[in-house]
Order: C-alpha cells, then sequence, then structure tokens
C-alpha cells in the first residue's frame, strides 16, 4: 500500500482547496468527486474502528485504508490528465491537430473519472456491511459516509458523461468510447443502491 504521505494529494486540505479555485482544470471536478470518494472510505474507516468483535466489520477495515490510499493516487493522476484536456482544448481553432488532440485527451479524462468511480463502486457493500454490523453510536457519521459515497459517484458520471459527450463532437466513434458508456450505468446503479443505504440509517436517526 502507498503510505498517503508520499502522495501529492496529500498537501494541505486548505492548499488543494485554493488549487480547486483556481481557473485551471487541475485539480478538477473529477479529482473533487474522488476526494469525497476519499472522505467517504475516511469515514467508513472510523466506523470500523469504532465496531469491536465483529468478524464482518474486521475483515473490511484494513482493505479500507487500501483503498482511499488507491483514490489519492487516481486524483492525483486525474489532475494530470485534467490539465492535458485543458491544454488541447486551449489550441488554436485552425491548428489541424486540434480535433485528434482534444478527442484524445477527452477519452482519457473519461477513462481517468472511470477509474475514480469503479474505485468508489467497490465499497459499495463495505457500507452495507458497517450499516449492518457498525456501531450504531457512529451511525450518524456512516450516514455522511453514504451520502459522500453517493456525491462521489454521481460526480464521477457526470464527469464521465460530459468528456463522452466531448469526445464525440470531436469525432470519437463508438469503438474508441467502447467500455466508458457501460462505466455511466454501473455509476448510476452504484448511487441507488447507496442511496438506499443512506435512507436506512437515516431513518435511524428519528
Amino acid at each position: 500500500m502507498t503510505d498517503s504521505t508520499d502522495i501529492p494529494t496529500s498537501r494541505p486540505l486548505d492548499a488543494w482547496l485554493d488549487a480547486l479555485s483556481q481557473p485551471t482544470g487541475s485539480p478538477g471536478g473529477g479529482a473533487a468527486a474522488g476526494v469525497m470518494l476519499g472522505l467517504a472510505t475516511g469515514l467508513m474507516g472510523m466506523v470500523a474502528g469504532y465496531t469491536r468483535d465483529d468478524d464482518a466489520v474486521t475483515e473490511i477495515a484494513g482493505g479500507l485504508d487500501g483503498t482511499r490510499a488507491e483514490l489519492l493516487e487516481a486524483v492525483e493522476a486525474d489532475g494530470v490528465v485534467s490539465a492535458d484536456l485543458g491544454a488541447a482544448l486551449a489550441r488554436a481553432s485552425e491548428d489541424p491537430e486540434r480535433e485528434e488532440a482534444v478527442r484524445g485527451a477527452a477519452l482519457d479524462a473519461g477513462a481517468s473519472v472511470a477509474r475514480l468511480g469503479r474505485i468508489g463502486i467497490t465499497v459499495v457493500d463495505e457500507a452495507r456491511t458497517l450499516a449492518a454490523h457498525g456501531n450504531p453510536h457512529v451511525a450518524v457519521d456512516l450516514a455522511v459516509a453514504t451520502e459522500a459515497l453517493a456525491a462521489g459517484l454521481a460526480g464521477a458520471s457526470l464527469n464521465l458523461r460530459a468528456n463522452l459527450q466531448l469526445a464525440r463532437r470531436h469525432g470519437a466513434s463508438a469503438a474508441m468510447q467502447a467500455g466508458l458508456d457501460e462505466e455511466v450505468g454501473r455509476l448510476a446503479e452504484a448511487r441507488t443502491q447507496v442511496s438506499r443505504i443512506t435512507a436506512e440509517l437515516s431513518a435511524r436517526l428519528d
């Protein structure tokens, strides 16, 4: 597992948010979705830590740490492809290579955010396990985690759809987008599942 301190994304939060607020697109919406997924896994890890003597929770606790590190790596990589897409779009309209450059960069950006979404999908079952077995005293923290998970999945889906639309506008064929279109449906289904978990957790708070 990669140590999070070795990942550039682990710079101070205020510095990262400042970078996000700049009109550079790197980091951008895809990276922000990844950070929301990271927040979700962090809170889920906390809930797991507060849950003792439950084999089902113990089994997933260590995996959440690895997932969070994987997300940080994917967030950093997304910032790089986001910058590449911005550079491609900034090319002069009369540049004969602009069409191909934008198409390729949009597909790369789509693949990057799809990777973030796939990582997020992997923790849906963990969220369900924590909802069933987690310490009830931190149910509200788990509910916040699942809200963040749903938001991250939605953000990944929105960015993926936008990147695919841009790629199509610049000549991408169905073959070029093979696999990425299916990811949109998987993200939507995962978000629906997470919303159900959140609703169940929310009902316990009344």
